[in-house]
């Protein structure tokens, strides 16, 4: 079945792609902060579904880190067939009162690590002539709420290009933009669920099939339930004034952290 090297695979919807990959017969390279946890993480794969699983503990918003990644990324003799980037956090914080360094972190993790990474294993897919790019983005990418938003926006907009510049070449390039997921995100993005209609969330097992789905089929915007199909639809008809408005609304408190 080949294997998928999968970032952020340690939790949220990079641990629940790691578990879909492997029963579906994948083996895996995992890549995350923590190397214990991808340790115990690749221990229980290999056991629940007999797969090989490689441990490649990173952190994206190290450029030196980030490259060792690629490299095993444009290894010939150990090809990757699918790129997952997950890797992603969400900061709680507005831009121009919160911490520089964080948002350079942000930044360097769910822009310049998805450039670079995409780079890599799309140039060494590319010259086998198969093979898929799977970036995860965000519906927030349609919204005018945060520089979060703004690094996703850039996501869907790369992948797209890159959907474009691999045509007919056997290798694709798919963005799955969810909406609210059942992770660890919030929490570890301070933002308070209860405040979320129940309505808004989605399951990360939902999430993580279609976009495998929507891979194997070629598809390149992948959004994962019909009401965010119909919320991302109404955000691209909806003027741009009443988009910052409803941005301005979502804003964390000027004292957040």
């Amino acid at each position: 079945m080949g294997t998928a090297l999968v970032t952020g695979a340690s939790a949220g919807l990079g641990l629940e792609f790691a578990w879909q990959l492997a029963t579906a017969r994948h083996d895996l390279v995992l890549v995350a902060r923590d190397e214990e946890r991808l340790r115990r993480l690749a221990r229980s794969l290999s056991a629940a579904a007999g797969v090989h699983v490689e441990v490649l503990a990173a952190d994206l918003s190290d450029r030196a880190a980030t490259e060792r990644v690629a490299d095993r990324l444009r290894s010939p003799e150990r090809p990757v067939g699918l790129l997952v980037n997950n890797a992603g956090f969400g900061l709680g914080q507005r831009f121009t009162t919160g911490d520089l360094a964080r948002e350079e972190e942000a930044f360097d993790v769910m822009v310049r690590a998805v450039l670079v990474l995409s780079h890599a294993a799309a140039g060494a897919m590319r010259a086998r002539g198969r093979g898929a790019v799977l970036n995860v983005g965000s519906v927030a990418a349609l919204t005018a709420g945060s520089t979060y938003a703004a690094h996703k926006a850039w996501v869907r907009t790369f992948t797209e290009g890159l959907a474009v510049e691999l045509a007919g070449t056997g290798v694709t390039a798919t963005v799955v933009s969810p909406g609210f997921t059942r992770t660890e995100f919030q929490e570890r993005a301070g933002l308070d669920a209860r405040r979320i209609p129940s309505a808004a969330w989605l399951d990360a097992e939902d999430v993580v099939a279609r976009a495998l789905a929507d891979v194997r089929r070629g598809v390149v915007l992948s959004t994962p339930s019909l009401r965010y199909t119909l919320a991302a639809g109404l955000l691209r008809v909806l003027p741009r004034g009443a988009v910052r408005a409803l941005g301005a609304r979502r804003m964390p408190p000027a004292d957040a952290r």
